[in-house]
């Protein structure tokens, strides 16, 4: 018996350093984990005043405290999420052509919402997309996250014209996607990406004189468009040792007529406020509604919460994103959309809520507000 015991044991530990092994060379070979900063680029992130320990840190304190409380309930929430996690079918989205966006006048400024955090912002003859997820599975590997709610996208990015700019919030895969990026980069000018950020774009074969890295309340010029990448609480990470490598935020698009606000991922904080006095009003704010949890209250903004942000930052209009693509909490697909406009009436918050696709011409008094996931099963 002891021998079959210690033939058992060492077989059981021989399995695991095998898996061990493996993940290793995964995370170590893979492309998709992508970059790490040079030391001389960790002693300027020490410069800004945000970077300690070698780590970025928020102006307000997280707490992401996993006690053996905060555990049970998480497993207990994973295992057992609400039944309407995700759609039972897939859902239909509008194609676009590129000829709509190559034909369209330049005094035209457009959004169009491809699921999730990806945005096609044409804005005074220029297209920029915004957190560039074309993927079905916002993981680095189809084994470690849910299937996208729609298997096509409103366009392919074979499809697309050419880009002007690539801009991201953070490094986080369902906001940072490396077959995207891959599949943009020869067709895209620039790309405005968070402090760290552009280690990984460098990996991927992007010249550095293509990356535009900022770090929060700078600003850049970019074909008379102003862009200015401002803060959010929040967090970022590819790999399991890499929290808070980079750095993460939101964005100010502004245009000759048009005020664009971009949140990004994050918890409700005074930031909001700031961004509204230094670079508002908006003419729309694109605002992250989704994927939250109490368990991580500070970095995900709940429904509600969603709107007072809207408010603060002195928008005339929000757009709720970050939900109607992938499973990546416990809620029901639809509880975003539910919990926020029924939020913005009782704030008399103006919202647009597009199926995947459609246009919202921003401006134009005729602007999508149909419940149209009622209808999904």
């Amino acid at each position: 018996m002891r021998r079959v015991l210690k033939w058992i044991s060492l077989g059981l530990l021989s399995l695991f350093g095998l898996l061990s092994l493996i993940g290793f060379l995964f995370i170590k070979l893979s492309p998709q984990f992508g970059g790490l900063a040079t030391e001389a680029e960790l002693q300027a992130y020490a410069e800004t005043g945000h970077f300690e320990n070698g780590m970025f840190i928020n102006d307000q304190a997280i707490n992401m405290t996993m006690d053996c409380h905060s555990i049970q309930k998480m497993l207990r929430e994973t295992f057992q999420p609400d039944p309407n996690v995700a759609p039972k079918e897939n859902l239909q989205i509008n194609k676009i052509t590129a000829e709509s966006i190559l034909n369209r006048p330049d005094s035209l400024v457009r959004l169009t919402w491809f699921g999730h955090s990806t945005f096609l912002v044409e804005i005074e003859g220029k297209n920029i997309l915004l957190d560039p997820v074309f993927g079905q599975y916002a993981a680095p590997h189809p084994w470690l996250g849910r299937k996208r709610y729609h298997r096509e996208m409103p366009i392919a990015i074979a499809d697309l014209p050419t880009i002007d700019a690539v801009i991201i919030s953070h490094d986080h895969y369902d906001h940072l996607d490396y077959k995207s990026i891959s599949q943009l980069k020869n067709k895209t000018e620039r790309f405005f990406v968070p402090l760290g950020v552009d280690s990984h774009l460098e990996r991927w074969g992007i010249e550095e004189a293509k990356i535009s890295k900022m770090d929060w309340w700078e600003e850049k010029q970019f074909k008379e468009l102003s862009i200015a990448f401002t803060p959010s609480r929040h967090m970022s990470g590819r790999r399991l040792n890499d929290q808070y490598a980079t750095l993460w935020g939101s964005w100010v698009l502004r245009g000759k007529t048009k005020n664009i606000y971009f949140s990004g991922d994050g918890g409700y904080g005074k930031h909001f406020t700031t961004i509204g006095e230094k670079y508002g009003p908006f003419d729309i704010a694109l605002m992250e509604c989704g994927q939250y949890n109490q368990l991580w209250a500070d970095v995900h903004l709940m429904p509600e919460q969603t709107v007072v942000a809207a408010q603060e930052v002195k928008t005339q209009m929000m757009v709720p994103i970050h939900w109607g693509s992938f499973t990546l909490a416990t809620h029901s697909w639809t509880d975003p959309i539910e919990r926020v406009t029924k939020q913005a009436q009782i704030m008399n918050m103006p919202i647009a809520t597009p199926q995947i696709g459609e246009p919202i011409v921003v401006g134009h008094s005729d602007f999508p507000r149909s419940e149209w996931w009622k209808a999904v099963q």
